[in-house]
């Protein structure tokens, strides 16, 4: 049953004339067994109901039936029923009913069509429909949320990869400067090599000149020259010292490009909701590795890192958290400033705080600044959802978001994390 129009039954109507012995025998007929109550009608219109406790005690009193059964219905009707119009909604009735229904329950509910009487609704039914809507809408709900949740996620990940869009180029950068080294020292040790092969067949002809019997004092002496030429000419083009320093800047940049990979590889990862015990040190420095080109050319980067103990969140969205606050911080600077990054950790929480010495935010805006799609960015420069996200983020890892800004004299936000382990809807 989803509306009054099928909950309601059309049920013979009393008279205001009849006696209580007629609704006796009428309450005795199986048909309204399901009502708690029957209706009074006069001239087509409900004037009240009679209830069918109300006629037992009639019948039940000492007699009862002679003394009250000559009334008329009108005597012990209520003359105020629980009338509701047909066209009213389930939600509307049953809010009528239980605002104004008399409890314990001895009555049902007529339904009128304008002014007439239309029918009986039972107060069991309607709540029974009533929780049958309840139960599709809640279904429809559910529904509906897990497809905002999806949307959710898709959006996340929509702005965390608009933010690697815009930090692509410097990211290739970042790589390309430590690649550049190892290729130009990879040239380099390719070419000693090429040389070492020479002296070492150098080496061989003269180890076989000196087994062989016909070999001439001369021909060693020769041999022994060339070699002795050819080290100090190795030794000064390809000195041992240069040669290790060559080895150890290419593993560097080799450990630099590798940070940057995975780094990247774990800011634009889908897996959104995997859950781990991390140090919020360590997604702070991915952080300031993938957003190192926006940033160093606008800021100094002060570190002040503490000794944290590990939190359980999503390692994934806390890096995209501190990424959106380090790049914003970096664009609030004019000109070249400073960006403190400080964590901490008290006994419930841990804390990490980015302070820049920008431009700031006004009060009007400050306001805002954690609403979907407000930017004060230019057109193109921004789509007004990171600050948004993060608010989300946090919130879904039981944390808080703070921020103070001064205009002119720059911005500090703090995010708050619970030490105690929590599980992410």
């Amino acid at each position: 049953m989803n509306n009054l129009s099928e909950l309601c039954v059309s049920v013979e109507p009393l008279k205001p004339h009849f006696k209580v012995l007629d609704v006796g025998d009428i309450f005795l007929d199986p048909r309204y067994d399901r009502f708690l109550s029957l209706p009074v009608v006069q001239d087509g219109r409900p004037v009240g109901t009679i209830s069918r406790s109300h006629v037992q005690q009639v019948f039940m009193s000492r007699f009862g039936r002679e003394l009250q059964g000559n009334k008329p219905i009108s005597e012990f009707m209520n003359p105020t029923p629980l009338v509701v119009a047909l066209d009213r909604s389930m939600a509307e009735a049953s809010q009528y009913v239980t605002r104004n229904i008399v409890f314990p329950i001895t009555e049902d509910f007529i339904v009128t069509d304008g002014d007439g009487y239309h029918g009986m609704g039972s107060v069991i039914d309607l709540i029974r429909g009533l929780e049958r809507q309840l139960v599709s809408q809640n279904a429809s709900l559910a529904q509906a949320y897990e497809k905002l949740k999806d949307s959710q996620a898709q959006l996340v990940q929509s702005e965390k990869m608009a933010s690697l869009g815009q930090m692509v180029a410097g990211v290739a950068h970042e790589i390309n400067t430590p690649l550049g080294y190892v290729q130009n020292n990879m040239e380099l040790v390719r070419d000693a090599y090429g040389k070492w092969g020479e002296l070492n067949g150098v080496y061989d002809a003269l180890f076989g000149l000196m087994n062989s019997p016909d070999a001439s004092e001369a021909d060693l002496s020769g041999y022994f020259s060339r070699l002795r030429d050819m080290r100090e000419e190795f030794a000064e083009v390809y000195p041992q010292e240069s040669m290790e320093s060559l080895f150890s800047d290419s593993l560097y940049g080799l450990r630099q490009i590798s940070e940057i990979v995975v780094n990247l590889k774990n800011f634009s990862r889908l897996d959104q909701a995997a859950v781990d015990n991390i140090d919020i040190n360590e997604c702070m420095i991915s952080a300031l590795t993938i957003g190192k080109n926006v940033i160093k050319h606008k800021a100094e980067v002060v570190r002040d890192f503490g000794a944290l103990p590990k939190v359980s969140c999503s390692p994934s969205q806390i890096n995209q958290v501190f990424l959106n606050l380090v790049t914003n911080a970096a664009q609030a600077i004019d000109g070249y400033g400073k960006i403190v990054v400080k964590t901490l950790a008290d006994e419930q929480w841990v804390h990490a705080v980015v302070r820049d010495s920008g431009k700031g935010i006004s009060a009007e805006h400050l306001a805002r600044i954690y609403d979907p799609f407000f930017t004060t960015k230019p057109i193109g420069e921004g789509t007004g959802l990171g600050l948004s996200i993060v608010f989300g983020i946090v919130k879904d890892h039981g944390g808080q978001i703070r921020v103070k800004s001064e205009v002119g004299k720059g911005t500090a936000f703090c995010v708050s994390l619970p030490i105690k382990k929590r599980v992410l809807n």
